[in-house]
């Protein structure tokens, strides 16, 4: 199987520069504090459509032909080649329709939609929705733009890593979200052809990893399912071209929990003003898990994707909240007298720790004739702080339970 050249990506940039924009490279003090070395953030979570996924979308569709684009294109994605598509195919002159999991972010089904593409559900996951458009196509003779296994995809995602080289030739490192592989794909392309010493790293969330299974394996396997947060990255089986590409160009492929996404999600919110979706943080994931061994010089991750469903936003943060021990889920059993809660909030208080909803009970069949339970949720400040405020309730006589935290 033929990989792409230096030449093939070049063309697409040539082809991409009136359309997309040339996003920010900008610079992480607390992940360059953590890794010991200088790491630059890719911001394809600006990019038009908010991701990467119009660079290669825009390429596959301006390459068709007249007669192919009367015909319509038709795709199938989770939200974010399902936006790339719809933006492409409306500045390119074609309709296009989308397939998409049952149960995709309603945000993504809207901006698809508001870019002028018509929407189909089929099935739970985005390999369900790609059989459909396969079926789709071959009964309406609409074109198939597939998210990751063409080369015209691949060579369009690649122009990330020329940007990355213009604004920063020193990189040392590039680390990268990975679910099918056409990202990864054309920026070890780009990159190894410019600069070959550079090393590309990979990043799978652990319940969707894909890849390392089927390096193990010397060819594409697929999963049985597909379980994490990151459904930008959710697939089951890498592309046949695209796996071809990272055996060949990739240096490692990691993996990172999806507690591991909701801690990069929260830093790139508080300590760097910036929203991303959950596969968009899978790069610093790897950096603040040390998943990578890094480099003698700068690092770049890239941001490649910013559109997340607020309502799972809120439920990430606070999950990433648990996970950096500033959120706690309490119950506190106390005895069922007049003044007992506000005893128990006053102690809460006066430990500088934040409550945040409260849940009192006394029907719960675990408690004795007398007793109430409360449910809190707590703010705190960290780790040290939590475990404070728990010894201070029990030396205060109250029994305290820690409450399993809820995966979002």
């Amino acid at each position: 199987m033929d990989l792409l050249t230096l030449a093939d990506v070049e063309a697409a940039r040539d082809l991409l520069a009136p359309v997309v924009k040339k996003t920010p490279l900008i610079p992480s003090r607390p992940l360059g504090e953590i890794t010991g070395v200088p790491v630059w953030l890719k911001c394809e979570n600006q990019q038009r459509a908010g991701s990467y996924k119009v660079r290669g979308a825009y390429t596959r569709i301006a390459r068709l032909s007249g007669a192919e684009r009367s015909r319509g294109v038709v795709a199938a994605s989770a939200g974010n080649h399902a936006q790339g598509v719809a933006l492409a195919a409306g500045l390119l002159g074609t309709q296009a329709t989308v397939f998409m999991p049952e149960g995709a972010p309603l945000p993504k089904v809207s901006a698809t939609k508001g870019y002028g593409a018509a929407v189909e559900y089929a099935g739970t996951s985005v390999d369900d929705a790609l059989e459909a458009a396969y079926d789709y196509a071959a009964t309406t003779g609409a074109v198939l733009i597939h998210p990751f296994d063409h080369a015209d995809v691949i060579a369009g995602q690649g122009t990330v890593a020329l940007e990355i080289l213009e604004q920063r030739p020193e990189v040392t490192t590039i680390v990268t979200a990975v679910g099918g592989g056409g990202l990864i794909s054309g920026v070890a392309v780009a990159a190894k052809a410019l600069r070959p010493d550079i090393r590309i790293i990979g990043v799978q969330a652990a319940g969707a990893a894909a890849y390392p299974v089927s390096l193990e394996a010397g060819a594409p396997r697929k999963l049985d399912a597909c379980a994490t947060i990151a459904d930008g990255i959710a697939v089951r089986r890498p592309g046949d071209l695209p796996f071809a590409h990272v055996a060949k160009l990739v240096d490692e492929i990691v993996t990172v929990q999806d507690e591991d996404l909701s801690a990069a999600l929260l830093v790139l919110l508080e300590r760097h003003k910036t929203v991303v979706e959950p596969a968009g943080a899978a790069a610093v994931a790897a950096l603040l898990t040390g998943a990578y061994v890094p480099l003698d010089g700068p690092v770049v991750a890239i941001l490649s994707g910013g559109n997340i469903d607020p309502m799972l936003l809120m439920r990430v943060i606070e999950h990433g909240l648990a996970s950096a021990g500033r959120f706690l889920r309490l119950a506190v059993r106390c005895t069922d007298r007049p003044g007992q809660l506000a005893r128990l909030l006053r102690e809460i208080a006066e430990q500088r720790a934040n409550v945040v909803d409260v849940n009192h009970s006394r029907q719960s069949p675990r408690l004795s004739f007398g007793e109430v339970e409360v449910a809190l949720s707590v703010e705190t400040r960290g780790p040290a702080h939590s475990s404070a405020l728990i010894q201070a309730l029990r030396d205060a006589g109250y029994r305290v339970a820690l409450l399993a935290d809820t995966t979002p």
